[in-house]
């Protein structure tokens, strides 16, 4: 029917409420099959919703958008993996900001490329009982677990996931490292020259660190060292060498980095050599004993080199100076004898 002229167009039906989606989706025999033959249970805990961090803030029409009356028509999916892809860029209509920056991420590029397994929002998030991302903080970890196994379990294993299990806050969790929304390919050329100042995030946190007593020089003297000052120009001329320096992971480890004076390190004294002739093939026993550690020559760290070091200090402007000195001297006898 045509409204007259001056005559108001009827208005639009409601949508259906969380009352009238709960008539039927509130009971929990309530499923579906997929055309694979999979079950689906379509049953919603209406208490775990209210709970969410949706709960009282939005319907089940604002991401069901193709809702629009009670009793729906059935939506026919071949599997559970092609209706997440249906519904999951539901969620960019009010996280735009996340959903832009995951356009960037390696997930949304293994979508594009076709493979149907890379995650989306619901696979981290979850749907209908979905808390705050980082409470626990624990449950991030334990989120990219489900998918990077073989990670999580040698996250579980390093010094960083022992303090998160203790509930300390300071300690990093993978979206810390890798973004939650916009992570890129950790196996990329400039990823890995990158890795020093992904680190020196924390560990040049003066005031983090004095709490466990860990050495804030750790990013200057890796850059005054052949191997940061050959990665820093690396990255600054973004070069893609055929062999790549050593940045902190080469040593310390990536997920599994643990204690430096545990038994088990693979940086400690006992150890250390194993670790360098990963790349320096045939390095004796002296190889290592070069390197002072991550620490500057002091009176407590190498005070050997510390007096060498500041004999020379002092030399070496004395020696200047009174050359200097003696140039002018003579310059003043030229000058005077004319």
């Amino acid at each position: 029917m045509i409204a007259s002229a001056g005559q108001a167009a009827p208005a639009a039906p409601d949508p259906p409420s969380n009352d009238d989606c709960l008539k039927c989706h509130g009971n929990l025999d309530a499923s579906a099959k997929f055309t694979d033959g999979e079950t689906l249970s379509l049953y919603v805990d209406s208490e775990s919703f209210a709970h969410s961090v949706h709960g009282g803030k939005l319907a089940c029409t604002n991401c069901h958008t193709n809702i629009t009356a009670v009793p729906h028509a059935a939506r026919q999916f071949k599997d559970r993996r092609a209706m997440d892809l249906a519904y999951y860029e539901s969620c960019k209509q009010c996280h735009f900001a996340e959903y832009t920056r995951l356009l960037d991420g390696v997930h949304y590029a293994a979508l594009e490329k076709g493979k149907e397994k890379a995650p989306t929002c619901v696979d981290c998030h979850g749907s209908h009982a979905m808390g705050p991302p980082a409470k626990p903080r624990m449950h991030i970890s334990e989120t990219c677990a489900k998918c990077h196994t073989a990670v999580g379990a040698a996250y579980a294993r390093s010094a960083h996931a022992a303090g998160l299990a203790k509930g300390n806050p300071d300690v990093p969790v993978c979206t810390d490292c890798h973004h939650a929304h916009d992570n890129a390919n950790p196996m990329t050329t400039a990823s890995h020259l990158r890795i020093s100042e992904l680190c020196a995030r924390c560990h040049t946190n003066e005031k983090l660190m004095a709490k466990y007593g860990i050495s804030t020089d750790v990013l200057t003297t890796y850059l005054a060292d052949f191997h940061g000052l050959t990665a820093s120009l690396y990255r600054s001329e973004g070069m893609k060498p055929a062999a790549l320096t050593a940045t902190c992971t080469d040593c310390h480890g990536v997920h599994d980095i643990t204690w430096v004076k545990g038994p088990g390190s693979g940086v400690i004294k006992a150890n250390l050599l194993i670790r360098c002739q990963h790349c320096h093939k045939g390095a004796g026993p002296n190889f290592s004993s070069a390197w002072m550690g991550h620490y500057e020559p002091s009176l407590r760290h190498a005070p050997l080199v510390y007096l060498v070091k500041l004999f020379y200090m002092i030399f070496i402007p004395f020696v200047v100076g009174g050359l200097i000195i003696q140039i002018l001297l003579h310059l003043w006898r030229v000058v005077v004898n004319i």
